[in-house]
């Protein structure tokens, strides 16, 4: 039996870590607190890391063209890329766990709130109107 994607996200809302930050009203009051100097490094590595992957695999590919030489996106993509989330992972640890899932419990209500409006919508929209 197939289910319908509204169908899928009414499940999902129904999942314990779904349900708790909607009922909680989890948010990001955390964030109001002055940082301690290893969160700030840990954000800091976060951004690094931005720019130290797609955009410098990127910049790789246009110097392997303008070069004429493919070894240099081809060893140096994967290689920056790497890097990249090396040092992702090193602003993760940085900046802590706690951080990270008080982030993801409000991008989660977020999210859930709007999709689980946009599934309920749909349930009385099988009939049209005259």
């Amino acid at each position: 039996m197939r289910t319908s994607i509204r169908e899928r996200i009414r499940k999902l809302g129904q999942h314990d870590f779904v349900a708790a930050a909607i009922e909680e009203q989890a948010d990001l009051s955390a964030f109001r607190e002055r940082p301690t100097p290893l969160v700030l490094a840990g954000v800091t590595a976060i951004c690094l890391s931005f720019l130290l992957g797609w955009p410098a695999v990127t910049a790789l590919g246009f110097l392997a063209v303008k070069f004429h030489n493919p070894w240099i996106a081809a060893l140096g993509g994967p290689l920056t890329y790497g890097l990249s989330h090396l040092v992702f992972l090193l602003g993760m640890y940085l900046s802590g766990a706690l951080y990270s899932m008080i982030f993801l419990r409000w991008l989660t209500r977020v999210t859930m709130e709007r999709l689980l409006a946009w599934a309920d919508q749909g349930r009385g929209a099988l009939t049209k109107p005259e």
